[in-house]
């Protein structure tokens, strides 16, 4: 061996090191693939007539109709798209489509149509005059991007390169392929929030919340390793229960039994019965610390998520671990339950909101929009649709299959906890104090709160871990890193003419990712 090594010369194996080295970091992993443009056409091609080909015989729709028929004769009139030496795409028999209008009669010449050629739709758009495309961008938009998106497939294929030259020509670029943004819907007036009262018993921070079904009091999982039973009319402590030995992180009570369930930070997730105050059962099963419990509205089964990167489901009398369900590959931070499909909805540190089947125990859909941790998720209680709030933004989803719907932008923190009530109230609640509060339906943040901390506390120690409102939902009940519980409520004397919304229509920032 020591022959081998003395053959070659230093200057040799420098250079053979220096090579690997090069090798190794001189190629560009990152760099994105060229984009081939034969392989995108047939992406396209395929995508079109898989997503579209059930309606891509239909006729052009009525709105389109309408605007095509305001356009002005000698553009109607126009010879070259109608070209009688091509052969039809396909025809559509019934009323004629370019141009019509309500009540034209089925004749002869109407019963059978065919679509514009490629080049006609171009030269329609090119006959315009620029000065008049100016005046009439919206409608002229309109017009040429309808009669472009319902011609034949060959014009659907077409590259938009080649409008864009075609159309600079004319001056109608920006009129024809911008389409116009949809304006925010106006949002619905929500009296401001004020706080109400701050309660203090905890020692350390209060990291969870649960409103028992009868509404006469609430449970709090506090830092220091304790639940407590507050009284919701007074906010007078009615009961403290000790047993964790590290942070409680999860409290649920049941409507369907009179047990209050817990997990935390030393791995365990606990079943207390409350007409003893003591527990009764333990679940045993999670590797690391349990960050979040849940129970099912209908069936016996409770739901707890962890840091091992799993949620578990459980048999509440038999103590039996239902499913295992896996497939995060980081902490999951959050978990809800529904009685609908699905019926489990979980968020994770590795920014992906999964939904399981419950029956199966695998995973539905894996929305992977977020760019950041998910801490939270909160249903709406008559909507079947939900939120996740996350760093990056707060986002609704339409279920069963998670469908994108909003993103909700303007809260920049770490959001740690969601709470909406029926009249569409979202509140989201931050790592750094604040609470902001937005209109359900259209997004609209019409309120920020930045409660003063308890005195004694540090300034930094104004993180918001959990909220909820109540039953009634006329209050709001936070759970805050001074170690207090603060309560919000609506301000009575408030009006739509002493606190009107600044609402701008302006133009909607709806990010489709």
């Amino acid at each position: 061996m020591t022959e081998d090594v003395q053959k070659h010369s230093v200057h040799t194996l420098v250079f053979r090191s220096l090579k690997r080295t090069h090798d190794m970091f001189v190629s560009d992993q990152a760099k994105s693939v060229a984009l081939d443009d034969e392989s995108y056409k047939v992406k396209m091609d395929v995508k079109l007539k898989a997503d579209y080909g059930a309606v891509l015989h239909m006729p052009v729709l009525k709105e389109g109709k309408d605007r095509v028929s305001q356009l002005p004769g000698s553009i109607q009139g126009h010879q070259s798209y109608t070209q009688p030496g091509d052969d039809p795409d396909y025809l559509i028999t019934g009323t004629h489509a370019y141009p019509s209008g309500p009540g034209v009669a089925l004749t002869s010449d109407t019963k059978m149509h065919r679509n514009p050629s490629e080049g006609g739709v171009y030269s329609m758009a090119l006959t315009l005059p620029p000065s008049q495309a100016r005046q009439d961008a919206s409608r002229t938009a309109a017009s040429v991007a309808d009669i472009h998106r319902h011609a034949g497939g060959a014009e659907r294929s077409h590259p938009m390169s080649s409008s864009v030259s075609l159309l600079e020509g004319g001056g109608t670029r920006n009129s024809a392929l911008m389409r116009k943004a949809p304006t925010m819907p106006k949002p619905q007036w929500h009296p401001p929030w004020k706080l109400f009262r701050v309660i203090s018993g905890h020692l350390g921070w209060v990291r969870s919340i649960a409103v028992e079904p009868g509404n006469q009091w609430f449970v709090t999982g506090s830092a220091d390793r304790t639940i407590k039973i507050w009284d919701l009319a007074s906010g007078k402590l009615k009961l403290s229960l000790t047993g964790h030995i590290s942070t409680v992180r999860g409290v649920a009570v049941s409507s369907r039994s009179p047990y209050l369930f817990s997990c935390g930070e030393d791995k365990q997730v606990k079943c207390w019965d409350l007409e003893y105050n003591k527990v009764i059962r333990h679940y045993h099963g999670h590797l690391s610390a349990v960050y979040d419990i849940d129970l099912h509205p209908t069936i016996d089964v409770l739901v707890t998520c962890s840091r091992d990167a799993s949620a578990r489901v459980w048999d509440i009398r038999t103590k039996a671990n239902v499913h295992t369900l896996t497939g995060h590959t980081n902490t999951v931070a959050t978990v809800r339950c529904q009685a609908a499909e699905p019926q489990i909805i979980t968020g994770s540190h590795d920014s992906t909101i999964r939904l399981w089947d419950l029956i199966a125990g695998k995973t539905r859909a894996t929305l992977t929009n977020h760019k950041k941790s998910v801490r939270t998720i909160v249903m709406h209680p008559r909507q079947y649709t939900f939120a996740s709030g996350s760093a990056d933004n707060v986002k609704q989803w339409m279920f069963p299959d998670g469908n994108f719907i909003q993103n909700l932008s303007g809260h920049n923190a770490i959001i740690n906890t969601l709470a909406v009530n029926s009249d569409g109230v979202l509140v989201s609640g931050a790592d750094n104090g604040t609470i902001h509060m937005w209109d359900w339906r259209t997004g609209y943040n019409f309120q920020r709160i930045h409660a003063a901390v308890q005195p004694g506390s540090l300034d930094s120690e104004s993180g918001i871990f959990a909220c909820m409102f109540d039953h009634s939902e006329s209050r709001l009940i936070t759970a805050e890193a001074d170690k207090t519980i603060k309560v919000y409520k609506e301000d009575d004397t408030a009006t739509e003419e002493s606190h009107p919304i600044n609402w701008k229509p302006e133009i909607m920032k709806r990010k489709r990712f």
